[in-house]
């Protein structure tokens, strides 16, 4: 074998160690937000221009929801929010949809929201850093009244539906 072979060969074995190491680091990002310890910060400017943080909302359970105009998902689960919202705002529910949309689909996320009465921030106006890479869209957080992560939107089911915010979010309203 030559020099030159001997050093391509080593180029990709580098870059296979590299490409686990980078994974490895994201999946361990990824495992640090975990049910049942607190939920990180989110922080930011709504487009309406108000300010939100969730630290902000203690004592409000908030389910923030990933999405974007493009979603199939992600639109066909917003009614059922929308509903669980109206019934249960007034109980210390509340929802942040963050769009995750390219400048270019930004009037196209804003026509959808029209239909809804949910916080809405776009992706760059917002600071969620601690929640890591957003990589599964829809994802949808779920944040108890005492800031505690009940559901954590990069695991399990991708989607929300009015059977999963009765069985977790009513009990979360409920409870002292």
């Amino acid at each position: 074998m030559e020099f030159h072979e001997i050093l391509i060969q080593m180029k990709r074995v580098y870059q296979i160690l590299f490409i686990l190491l980078i994974s490895t680091l994201a999946n361990n990002a990824l495992a640090g937000i975990e049910v049942g310890q607190p939920a990180p910060n989110i922080e930011g400017t709504l487009i309406d221009g108000k300010p939100f943080s969730l630290q902000a909302n203690k004592g409000k359970v908030v389910l923030v929801n990933f999405w974007a105009s493009w979603c199939e998902p992600c639109r066909e689960e917003m009614p059922a929010i929308e509903a669980f919202l109206k019934k249960n705002k007034s109980k210390g529910f509340e929802v942040l949809a963050i769009t995750m949309d390219k400048p270019s689909d930004m009037e196209q996320a804003k026509q959808i929201m029209r239909n809804y009465s949910f916080l809405f921030a776009e992706k760059k106006q917002m600071d969620y850093s601690d929640y890591g890479r957003i990589w599964r869209i829809p994802s949808t957080f779920i944040i108890d009244k005492n800031g505690i992560l009940r559901k954590n939107g990069m695991k399990g089911d991708a989607t929300v539906d009015t059977k999963l915010l009765e069985e977790l979010v009513t009990p979360l309203l409920n409870a002292q």
